[in-house]
């Protein structure tokens, strides 16, 4: 019995796989002229779908764009406000302490001034004693004259 090679094997063996003639108009490579057709139809909705895409991700972009300007634009003017209020509240906080020590410092003057004052006080009240003491011997005087 000889044994078949697979390689001698043609189209023909396989019974599965219907045979077609080749066209002779035609190369095997040249698709027909309807589904070329199809095809060239397709490829124009590809390529409209991706230009409507692509004109779509450009004004997102440009969107974005603009949106992302105005935050940073707005981020700036509020890190330069809030740095102007900084400085002013700054400056505020230091005249605010100044007075405060002007305050303190004439208030502890005002209070050694006093401490001297109570000494005079106390000399006033003698001084006030021996006075109203000489009026009222000079007014039995008087009386008695």
């Amino acid at each position: 019995m000889e044994e078949e090679n697979p390689r001698d094997a043609g189209p023909t063996d396989s019974p599965d796989l219907p045979v077609r003639e080749p066209d002779p108009d035609l190369s095997p490579a040249d698709p027909p002229p309807d589904r070329l057709r199809g095809i060239v139809r397709a490829l124009e909705v590809v390529e409209r779908d991706s230009a409507a895409i692509a004109e779509s991700y450009s004004s997102l972009f440009s969107s974005l764009r603009l949106a992302l300007s105005e935050v940073t634009n707005r981020s700036v003017d509020h890190i330069s406000c809030f740095s102007d209020v900084a400085g002013r509240l700054q400056e505020s906080a230091l005249d605010a302490a100044t007075k405060g020590n002007r305050y303190i410092n004439s208030f502890l003057r005002l209070n050694e001034e006093m401490k001297g004052m109570e000494s005079l006080a106390m000399q006033l009240k003698l001084l006030r004693k021996d006075v109203d003491t000489l009026e009222s011997a000079v007014n039995q005087i008087l009386r008695l004259s």
